[in-house]
């Protein structure tokens, strides 16, 4: 695969699962659809990182949808990995309220899957449960000047959380997707490299930690 070889050899690359898993078949009969993506991602060889399941905003909770796709995930993976990752992280984004159940909770800690967390307008827009041994948070938009930059308090307070939930050892996979005048990479920068408290730098934009 082209972007295995085009990128540095510490490189990793998050996969989005495929819209005719998550939005056209909703998880049902995920045989198929699971099997191609993983044939596709197992390219990527050690360069690949979790596999982010995003279902629609109107999809309301099934814990044994969810059960039965994770699971299929697991067990198609061994077939296809080749030099990839010996065990394949999933992460899965809900994003309607009659997901934030504890069985819910219980199918992604059961199968070792992690609960995308999720900020937008430097609020969580989901519950900040730890569900596996490593997480994946994603910055949707901030409020600073210049929008959609996130302050530094913002980014403290979730460094903050990610300790709270005793991930500070673990793998902490974070993403910017408030792209608009290079907010993403000034704000991805800044929690890449913190300062020498530990905490991150201060954002000459903004004023503010």
């Amino acid at each position: 695969m082209g972007w295995r070889e085009r990128t540095p050899d510490d490189f990793v690359m998050a996969v989005k699962a495929s819209r005719y898993l998550t939005h056209v078949r909703k998880l049902r009969d995920p045989a198929e659809p699971v099997a191609r993506l993983l044939g596709a991602a197992s390219g990527l060889g050690p360069k690949l990182g979790p596999i982010l399941v995003q279902l629609p905003p109107t999809f309301q909770a099934d814990p044994g949808l969810l059960d039965a796709c994770l699971q299929e995930f697991r067990g198609a993976w061994p077939a296809v990995r080749g030099d990839g990752p010996e065990v394949l992280r999933i992460v899965v984004e809900p994003r309607h309220e009659t997901w934030w159940t504890d069985g819910v909770r219980q199918v992604l800690a059961d199968n070792d899957a992690a609960l995308c967390w999720a900020d937008r307008l430097d609020l969580p827009v989901t519950p900040l449960w730890r569900t596996a041994s490593w997480g994946f948070l994603r910055f949707h938009e901030g409020t600073t000047d210049p929008w959609p930059r996130y302050s530094q308090q913002t980014l403290q307070i979730w460094v903050d959380r990610i300790r709270e939930a005793q991930l500070s050892h673990a793998d902490v996979y974070v993403y910017f997707n408030n792209d608009p005048g290079g907010a993403a990479v000034v704000n991805s920068a800044r929690v890449r490299h913190p300062g020498p408290s530990g905490r991150p730098d201060r954002d000459p934009h903004s004023g503010r930690r």
